[in-house]
């Protein structure tokens, strides 16, 4: 089977071929984890498949989650059963079947606070947590365990003994939410789709009502392209509404309200413990995530209406969520040992609740014109539903019959032979001459892609080394997310393809001009070209952490756009 590899070259055949006046199928505009897992039901359909994405893969929302892959603990509490049920099925099949090189169980700790009724209630809830799951045959976790006070304080040194009286250990899944987005895309490629980043959908093509395609401009090389289709899936998250304008005279479908949540990175050494936590705060719950090397502590639920491209955290956020989480730790966390920031945007149907944080994550598929389906709202551990749900929409409208959906059957590049290839990661080290620590993390990122990247170092020997600045990563991964995953610019490497820009102390920066040179010859540019790159990469990190100082969300994104433009 192809492997997808989306290189500079393959993504100008893309276009090439969406623009050739061939009508597709189906044309998803969007390339989010609903947007990918689109384009992979349709391909997989045996339909013919375009995908376009304005900015990167992932590069939104799908990029920015708290990496988890859950049921929703608190929609129990909204008696949301089918939602949680739904969740916890898509939970297991991306453990056992879909995905297992990306999402694997994590354990998370619930502190209990009151001695007897809590237990009751909390143990009821993650009791029934565990039946759904089993119910929709979806489990690939263990079930909760009750813990003593003792046995909780083992688990998690760093948490203040006064804090609980007990607690209850329970499963979930976590993902790197924009690799995943991103093997999607190139599974759907290895089933015959086509797909574009950097490439905007400036409006869309009518014969009367109905759309058929779209005209679009490569924003690498500032080609007007039209491109035709059959049906086109509106997949834009919070961008719904703003490419629903694009349909002249015709009212939106939906309205996506926007909630920012923005996350903190600190190092693993400054807290305590072998599982995940969750902690109650006044209006939401707490996440403290285990994250390789890092804890990721979030989220936050506040609705944004400032820009959307780069929602921005601002100081106000950041005391916010060390506030809350030092509340339960003995030794508190202050800003000197937050490593990393990011901010995200969850697209929420708008409803009458007065809170984002009420919102149901629930999703709708509608049909504003014919010719044209929009897919909003959910969450990113039902994603493979929402796309099966606007495939099957999109679909109605052909005159061919078409197959049913089958993606729960359709393992993602890297997933098939995964166990095996995790057997083997010791004989992987002494064949490749890499630290097995090494192959383990290739093996987390790539599958068993991992050939593709060993390949490179074999054919380089210096691709094997470090990459300076970031020595987590080989210099080979860097050359990899240019040459097969879609990377057009710097930050496309260090924010999505790595963590890199959340992962090291410095944002990023020493490591950006080895990356760009690194990718410099894959993607043709001059050395002044990549040296623009990084020096661009470094003045967004510059304009981030100022807009971290500011008071709120409008002096935050003042700041941020201030810096954009005289980067610009």
């Amino acid at each position: 089977m192809k492997t997808g590899a989306i290189s500079p070259q393959a993504r100008a055949r893309a276009l090439a071929v969406m623009s050739s006046g061939e009508e597709l199928d189906v044309l998803v505009v969007g390339a989010g984890v609903v947007g990918a897992g689109s384009a992979l039901d349709a391909a997989t359909r045996g339909l013919s498949v375009g995908i376009l994405e304005a900015r990167d893969f992932a590069s939104g929302t799908s990029s920015r989650s708290s990496k988890l892959i859950h049921g929703g603990l608190r929609y129990l509490e909204m008696l949301d059963f089918s939602l949680v049920r739904e969740a916890l099925r898509e939970r297991g099949l991306l453990i056992q079947k879909l995905a297992p090189h990306l999402v694997r169980p994590v354990p998370f700790l619930y502190p209990l606070q009151k001695r007897a009724w809590e237990r009751l209630y909390v143990g009821a809830g993650v009791a029934l947590y565990d039946i759904l799951a089993l119910s929709g045959g979806g489990a690939g976790v263990p079930v909760h365990r009750h813990l003593s006070r003792v046995e909780a304080l083992k688990t998690f040194p760093s948490l203040r003994p006064e804090s609980l009286v007990g607690a209850i250990r329970y499963y979930d899944a976590q993902v790197d939410d924009a690799r995943h987005t991103m093997f999607l895309v190139r599974t759907a490629v290895a089933h015959g789709a086509h797909a574009a980043s950097r490439t905007e959908v400036t409006g869309f093509l009518r014969e009367g009502r109905r759309v058929v395609g779209v005209r679009a401009r490569d924003l690498e090389t500032g080609a007007e392209l039209t491109i035709r289709a059959r049906t086109v899936i509106n997949a834009t998250g919070v961008w719904t509404g703003d490419s629903q304008a694009l349909l002249t005279g015709e009212s939106g479908e939906f309205t996506i309200t926007a909630s920012k949540g923005i996350h903190l990175v600190v190092p693993r050494e400054r807290i305590a413990g072998s599982t995940g936590m969750i902690l109650r705060t006044a209006t939401s719950v707490l996440f403290v995530i285990p994250w390789d090397q890092h804890w990721i502590i979030g989220t936050t639920d506040t609705r944004w209406d400032l820009d959307k491209a780069d929602p921005a955290a601002s100081a106000h956020d950041v005391d916010y969520l060390l506030d809350e989480v030092n509340k339960a730790l003995a030794t508190p966390l202050t800003r000197d040992d937050v490593q990393g920031v990011y901010a995200g945007l969850r697209p929420l149907l708008s409803a009458g609740a007065a809170s984002t944080a009420k919102l149901s994550r629930e999703h709708a598929v509608g049909n504003p014109v014919p010719g044209m389906i929009v897919v909003a709202g959910g969450k990113y551990t039902t994603y493979r539903v929402m796309a099966r749900d606007a495939v099957d929409a999109a679909v109605r409208d052909l005159a061919t019959r078409v197959p049913q959906s089958c993606t729960d059957q359709v393992p993602l590049l890297g997933a098939d032979g995964y166990r095996a290839a995790w057997n083997r990661r010791n004989a992987l080290a002494r064949e490749s001459g890499l630290h097995p620590e090494r192959i383990e993390h290739l093996l987390r990122r790539y599958g068993t892609l991992i050939d593709e990247v060993l390949a490179l170092v074999e054919a380089d020997p210096s691709l094997g080394l470090p990459l300076d600045g970031a020595p987590g990563h080989l210099r080979a991964e860097i050359v990899y997310s240019a040459s097969h995953e879609g990377a057009r610019h710097l930050e496309d490497v260090l924010a999505r393809r790595t963590r890199i820009a959340f992962e090291t102390p410095d944002r990023g920066v020493a490591a950006a001009r080895a990356a760009a040179a690194l990718i410099a010859p894959i993607l043709g540019w001059t050395g002044a070209e990549a040296d623009a790159e990084a020096a661009g990469y470094e003045s967004r990190v510059v304009a981030e952490l100022a807009a971290q100082e500011q008071p709120d969300d409008e002096t935050a994104d003042a700041t941020l756009r201030r810096a954009a433009l005289a980067a610009a």
